[in-house]
């Protein structure tokens, strides 16, 4: 008898299309890359050996790991929770409360003196895991098994952790910035969590039960349910993934700094909207969620130290540089593939 689920294993037109545009984008930011590197040894007095000056630097490279951090991992989260047919734009919600919640515990463990330096950071770490999984879970409960409007449900998982984190923050430490903790996580393990996060989410769903699963649970949930796999189990599962990946995201981000900063739209700034962004141009491929994630880290990180060349460009010009990329590729996202069933709800044959 023919497995129904062996036809999702098939890559389709639109698939390859999308795959040949992702890896054309790949090829032509490459190609841009070697000809500034080109131009700026060739020329290093003009403007292009300024740009690979920068573009280049020890310094730009390790601001843009910390950059990408949050936005690569959240993006490998939602990636998860979408494939299994589940659409979490909360995403900076989960952010947010892990990059708080590192904090708090890592300072308050701190401060009592019982760790300090390597140690406190990954418990901080993990209580930012912890919390943005207990979040993810709670919006999983709500849309899978009650059945909530998703889009809704995410944006309340945004707005609740916007109010929350700062108004914790004031209430422990009469402030929404909270004080240092003085150790912090450098962007050598950003890195490693970058990679090995990528590859392991890029095996998990094209080399393992559990992906094909998740995969069927987003693109044919009755062809899943047949076979007598929980469709809501395995759409549990995705979420619960994504609140994993958003919390080390949040985490990184918070203890790569130190602290965590609740004014305005807090310290991660939108990071988690970019993910969804990045997510979609890389067409649920977490190989093209890490280009893309870290091509917008590199532009982040670039116009910092674009506005210290003293060319006369207006600073709020040179900071708008990364959303105008970011403005693109959602000009570009038509294509992109979305999971057949997401957003759809599902309920299970008895």
């Amino acid at each position: 008898m023919r497995n129904p689920l062996s036809a999702l294993d098939v890559p389709t037109v639109t698939d390859l299309a999308a795959s040949s545009y992702t890896k054309s984008i790949v090829a032509g930011t490459v190609g841009l890359l070697a000809l500034l590197g080109v131009l700026g040894v060739a020329f290093p007095d003009s403007v292009a050996g300024d740009l690979a000056g920068i573009v280049f630097s020890t310094g730009t490279a390790a601001a843009t790991i910390r950059i990408a951090a949050p936005i690569v991992l959240a993006a490998l989260g939602g990636i998860f929770a979408e494939k299994s047919g589940v659409i979490n734009i909360g995403l900076e919600g989960l952010l947010i409360i892990s990059a708080f919640t590192s904090i708090y515990v890592a300072f308050v463990l701190g401060d009592a003196g019982v760790l300090g330096g390597p140690g406190l950071l990954v418990v901080g770490f993990l209580a930012g895991v912890v919390a943005s999984t207990v979040l993810a879970f709670v919006f999983g409960v709500v849309c899978i098994e009650f059945k909530a409007d998703q889009i809704i449900a995410g944006l309340a998982i945004w707005l609740i952790a916007l109010g929350l984190a700062p108004f914790l923050s004031t209430v422990f430490f009469g402030s929404v910035n909270t004080p240092g903790i003085g150790a912090r996580v450098t962007w050598h393990y950003s890195a490693a969590l970058i990679l090995a996060g990528t590859a392991g989410s890029w095996w998990t769903l094209n080399h393992t039960a559990f992906g094909s699963h998740l995969r069927a649970a987003g693109e044919n949930p009755r062809a899943l349910d047949t076979v007598g796999v929980s469709v809501p189990r395995i759409r549990h599962a995705g979420v619960l993934l994504s609140g994993v990946f958003a919390g080390a995201g949040g985490s990184l981000l918070a203890l790569g700094v130190g602290r965590f900063g609740g004014s305005g739209e807090t310290m991660v700034q939108g990071k988690g909207f970019i993910a969804i962004v990045v997510y979609l141009f890389g067409n649920y491929n977490p190989l093209g969620a890490l280009g893309a994630g870290t091509l917008f880290a590199a532009l982040e990180a670039s116009q910092t130290r674009l506005q210290q060349l003293g060319y006369g460009i207006p600073s709020t010009l040179v900071e708008t540089i990364p959303y105008v990329v970011v403005i693109l590729v959602l000009a570009l996202v038509g294509k992109t593939r979305l999971p057949a069933a997401a957003g759809e709800h599902y309920e299970t044959e008895e």
